[in-house]
């Protein structure tokens, strides 16, 4: 009789009927959210990709290319160059812009993770900022970028020779712990956005006609970031990973929206024009010398100093 009594005053104990309702709507609302997000497809994202690109073709790429153009008077060595103020502002626009395209993704990212990339992000190209900005200002006193350190005649002759170390100092924030916090997240949020650009539909698995045309000046972009930044091995591994994604989702009939196929073409033309720049300078004597082991990804910059500055 008690046991009964305390079965009425607790129908959902013991796994009775009153439990299911409750787990069964929540079972199904999961489960029409993880079909709402796969059914949805976005539209292509035009203006945050044109964006996009053309300011990481100003600001960055043309960043260097500014601080030779500009006349030296305008900006004395002794104050922060034209692409100084280039690399301010992109360190402002693009993590503005990453925001922007992670708002809009069909897909529901951890906020977490997106917030702590981005202020790592931050962080990392504002070191890279300094050392690049003191990098970049030597060559007007004659620093070689396919020589290292110690072997540029401006440097090793130093005294004391401890300068040199500090110098190295200078070149390892911006050539390796700059990079590292500059590009991990960078490379992290791109593969986050992509992991939400799938859908059940196959309507949606197409490029419209300005997608196709911003491959190509995307694709030759990311080519600079990935030779200049010496970040192969980390695009390798985020290429080699969306590929492994797409196969996974596709076993899934899952299929890659316009957004997501704008940046898997892009990586794809990347990886082509990375093979292609290094079977063209795979003799080159002093290049290899700069540039030992296994990975042989030659510098930009250092071929510019090399074979195209020394001539002039």
């Amino acid at each position: 009789m008690e046991a009964a009594a305390r079965k009425r005053q607790h129908p959902g104990a013991a796994g009775g009927p009153g439990s299911q309702p409750g787990a069964s709507f929540l079972q199904a609302r999961h489960s029409s959210i993880k079909a709402e997000e796969a059914d949805h497809t976005a539209p292509f994202h035009l203006d945050l990709w044109f964006y996009f690109t053309l300011q990481n073709w100003i600001l960055d790429f043309g960043r260097p290319i500014a601080m030779l153009v500009f006349p030296l008077q305008w900006f004395p060595l002794n104050k922060p160059s034209v692409g100084d103020y280039f690399h301010m502002a992109y360190n402002v626009i693009t993590p503005f812009l990453l925001l922007k395209l992670i708002e809009r993704s069909p897909r529901t990212l951890p906020r977490s993770m997106v917030y702590v990339s981005i202020i790592t992000f931050i962080m990392g190209a504002s070191i890279h900022l300094v050392g690049d900005s003191v990098n970049h200002r030597l060559l007007f006193s004659g620093y070689q970028h396919h020589l290292s350190v110690r072997e540029n005649p401006i440097i090793k002759n130093l005294k004391p020779e401890t300068l040199i170390d500090s110098f190295e100092l200078l070149y390892y924030y911006d050539e390796y712990l700059g990079h590292c916090m500059w590009y991990i997240p960078f490379f992290l949020i791109l593969f986050m956005y992509f992991s939400g650009c799938f859908t059940a539909s196959k309507a949606g698995n197409s490029m419209p006609g300005p997608a196709l045309l911003l491959v190509a000046p995307s694709g030759l972009y990311y080519w600079y970031l990935v030779t200049e930044g010496q970040i192969f091995i980390l695009f390798i591994f985020t290429f080699f990973a969306m590929l492994a994604l797409v196969l996974h989702q596709k076993r899934r009939c899952l299929f890659l929206d316009s957004n997501g196929l704008f940046l898997f073409y892009s990586f794809t033309l990347t990886l082509s024009l990375v093979a292609l720049w290094v079977a063209w300078l795979w003799n080159d004597p002093v290049l290899r010398k700069k540039y030992p082991g296994v990975i042989y990804v030659p510098e930009p910059w250092a071929f510019y100093t090399l074979h195209v500055s020394s001539q002039h």
